[in-house]
């Protein structure tokens, strides 16, 4: 409960700001009495979670990042748990203020390099891990890496397990933005054996489950991928967690990319996801309507329209391309499918697309196998081939041949060895 002092400075708030900070200044600057030390103690931390919050919602970011400063010799007389407490409410309430980014980057630094001047390792480990963050949200890569790998060091030597499953998740983040997806997946078993040994709070837990949804999406298993998001769906439904609309249309992106659109409308008018109904998820619907059609000037037409909730998420992002190539690939095969002989010019015109991005396109097909056919360029045609069954028992025969081969020569091998 606030003393009667910090709730006089809250009441003066609104409309005498700096009246307020001032007397919440005073209140924290005052020498503790000899009686009743522990109550002032108490008033005095009050008072500097009330102006950190005062100078939050007022957006005074170069009085905060002062206001860090200011505080540090009331951080020697009290204990180190405490001082950590309050430093990380401050970056936080930094982060959040709009423009903060080279103050709060500059402000980081500077603590970090306090801690260790003062030898205070368990702050400056997470302000170290809030600094990683910070570099991967501005794309410095290399400054990231370098910072995660020697907080993965040191923290797994200290055996501290709750913050080195943030800074696995971290690496997670990194490795997937670096298009590593091989050591993200392995940065996220770690992640899932560190959090099966300690209590894990839902929405760290809620973390786990759509980056794994993530990679696993990465990987082209979407089936897999959609139970993650859903369970990481639920976990932030619970917690009002803003990260269930980005969970929500992930596991709408999976039902997409597996052609199950027919399922899209089931899973929006359920009871939860009722209530994140607005612009990204109409934006998703008209995305699955395109897909159904199977036309890819709809989809242009999608992704022209709904650019920021679409193409400008990197998540989703990553999958539109394979999207639009699929969807291509089905419009050019229902095109050809009553032809044995057909114009790629036909082609183009009926999807609407340059004539050489449709004759590479068709190349690609031939040489994947998607198209049994070959290009005739001289005339400009496609020349669409019969399908042929293939006899699994050549194929059966051609697989034991070629293993009665292997063993025959490692028999032969052997026997030279044995000579």
């Amino acid at each position: 409960m606030d003393s009667d002092r910090v709730a006089e400075a809250k009441a003066l708030e609104a409309a005498h700001e700096y009246e307020a900070e001032a007397l919440y200044r005073s209140i924290i600057t005052e020498p503790l009495p000899e009686n009743g030390a522990e109550i002032a103690q108490k008033e005095k931390e009050s008072a500097i979670v009330a102006l950190i919050e005062l100078l939050g919602h007022r957006n005074r970011i170069a009085d905060l990042a002062e206001l860090a400063r200011w505080l540090r010799p009331y951080f020697d007389a009290v204990p180190k748990a405490k001082t950590a407490k309050i430093v990380r409410t401050l970056i936080e309430t930094l982060s959040r203020c709009p423009g903060s980014g080279e103050v709060l980057l500059a402000l980081c630094h500077e603590v970090v390099q306090w801690c260790r001047d003062e030898k205070r390792t368990f702050l400056r480990q997470r302000v170290e891990t809030r600094l990683a963050s910070l570099y991967l949200e501005r794309k410095q890569y290399p400054e990231a890496l370098a910072l995660i790998t020697s907080l993965l060091h040191e923290v797994r030597r200290m055996d501290d397990r709750g913050l080195l499953l943030e800074v696995q998740l971290l690496e997670t983040r990194l490795h997937h933005a670096l298009r590593n997806i091989s050591k993200a997946r392995a940065a996220l078993t770690g992640a899932r054996a560190t959090a099966n040994a300690i209590y894990v709070p839902p929405a760290l837990q809620g973390e786990i489950d759509l980056w794994a949804g993530i990679i696993y999406a990465e990987e082209r298993d979407y089936k897999t991928a959609f139970s993650y998001f859903y369970e990481s769906f639920e976990v932030f439904a619970s917690i009002d967690d803003s990260r269930a609309l980005d969970s929500l249309k992930y596991l709408l992106l999976c039902k997409v990319m597996t052609q199950q659109t027919g399922e899209i409308a089931a899973l929006l008018q359920g009871r939860v996801a009722l209530r994140y109904q607005g612009r990204e998820l109409d934006a998703m619907r008209e995305l699955a309507a395109a897909c159904e059609k199977r036309s890819v000037q709809d989809l242009e037409q999608v992704l022209r329209t709904n650019q920021q909730f679409l193409t400008e998420d990197p998540i989703i992002r990553n999958h539109l391309d394979e999207l639009y190539q699929k969807l291509l690939e089905r419009n050019i095969l229902r095109i050809i499918e009553p032809y044995h002989r057909v114009d790629l010019a036909h082609i183009a015109r009926k999807l609407a697309m340059p004539l050489p991005q449709i004759e590479a396109k068709c190349s690609q097909m031939i040489l994947d196998g998607k198209l049994n056919g070959i290009i005739d360029q001289g005339a400009g045609c496609l020349i669409v081939h019969e399908s042929t069954q293939t006899d699994a028992l050549c194929q059966d025969a051609n697989r034991l041949i070629k293993n009665l081969d292997e063993a025959v020569s490692n028999l032969f091998m052997l026997a030279a060895r044995l000579r």
